[in-house]
């Protein structure tokens, strides 16, 4: 629900596994998000890079380059510090969220989550950078 005059956050989905992706277009276009989606971790920063999303939801293991590494450039980047990062895992060991947070995620969530947390999280990022 928001007011027709406030800015419409831009959400970049990096994620390979279609059907996860699908449920987060759902999610992004019910919450009235701008949104796209890329699959492959390889060209994730450079697409980070053109569109300046506010918030990324970041998997960990991609194909070619994994999200850890996407994060950590990401925050390499001064020009990307505005940029928030919610990771994703299936493998959501306490080990795992650590290490993502301590490369600069903003948030960390486990596969399989439910629609409801991620929207909460989501959220909490987005409301919290401006």
């Amino acid at each position: 629900m928001t007011t027709p005059a406030a800015k419409r956050h831009r959400v970049l989905v990096v994620e390979d596994e279609d059907n996860i992706a699908i449920a987060l277009d759902y999610l992004m276009t019910r919450e009235g998000y701008e949104h796209d989606r890329i699959a492959n971790g390889a060209e994730a920063l450079a697409r980070i890079r053109d569109t300046r999303p506010d918030l990324v939801l970041l998997d960990v293991m991609l194909p070619e380059v994994s999200g850890y590494e996407i994060c950590q450039g990401v925050r390499l980047d001064p020009a990307l510090s505005d940029v928030k990062i919610l990771m994703m895992t299936a493998r959501g060991s306490a080990i795992e969220r650590r290490k993502g947070l301590a490369l600069g995620a903003d948030g960390f969530i486990s596969k399989p989550f439910e629609l409801k947390e991620l929207r909460a999280e989501v959220r909490r990022l987005l409301v919290s950078e401006g």
